[in-house]
């Protein structure tokens, strides 16, 4: 199946939504087109390294704003993975050949891997003194959803983007997000003592 590619700088993970500023021609055509026809197109991971094959497709959930010279600011959510088979030609824009990323078959009872992951993230809303919200430890690709709802670095998303094991993105999910709760709380008392510190002044 052919599909309008997008190269950004950032990941969408699925269930993820994300604003984008769409103002290059050729991608204002590609998004122009999806919304018109109700498509979805695939946004793929680009740095100094090049593109990224695996990407996620993408729907767009709401046209925020539209200006006269064509540029619009659009919110997408992040749906089914796939991975590049082909290049083909012929449109402004990058479009390809894809195949869909299954998971593979779990081997193991989730039920622990499931409770650390969501404990780290209730830990670090509770850290962020955020409400965690409801979660439901059933749905079926609990990491990505767990991951959608934090910032994280897009190499980081990108790993878990291209893990097929449910397991092993649980368990990186729940590193990533204790590594992202230490850092908070280490700013946090930085800047504790900071305040501290300047008071004696």
């Amino acid at each position: 199946m052919e599909l309008g590619l997008f190269p950004l700088g950032i990941v969408l993970l699925p269930t993820e939504r994300v604003p984008l500023h769409v103002f290059e021609p050729r991608y204002r055509e590609l998004i122009g087109e999806c919304i018109d026809g109700e498509r979805e197109f695939g946004l793929v991971y680009a740095d100094e390294d090049g593109v990224r094959e695996l990407g996620t497709r993408a729907r767009i959930d709401e046209v925020l704003e539209r200006f006269e010279d064509g540029r619009m600011n659009i919110v997408v959510r992040g749906g089914e993975r796939f991975r590049v088979v082909e290049l083909t030609r012929g449109r402004s824009f990058m479009t390809a050949e894809v195949a869909p990323v299954l998971d593979e078959e779990a081997d193991e009872p989730l039920s622990d891997l499931v409770a650390r992951a969501t404990g780290a993230f209730r830990a670090l809303a509770a850290a962020a003194e955020a409400d965690a919200g409801d979660v439901d430890e059933g749905e079926r690709q609990l990491s990505f959803r767990l991951a959608a709802q934090v910032e994280l670095a897009p190499e980081s998303k990108q790993e878990l983007l291209e893990l097929r094991s449910e397991p092993r993105r649980l368990e990186l999910v729940a590193d990533l997000l204790d590594a992202v709760r230490q850092v908070l709380i280490a700013t946090r008392e930085l800047g504790e003592r900071a305040k501290k510190n300047g008071s004696r002044l």
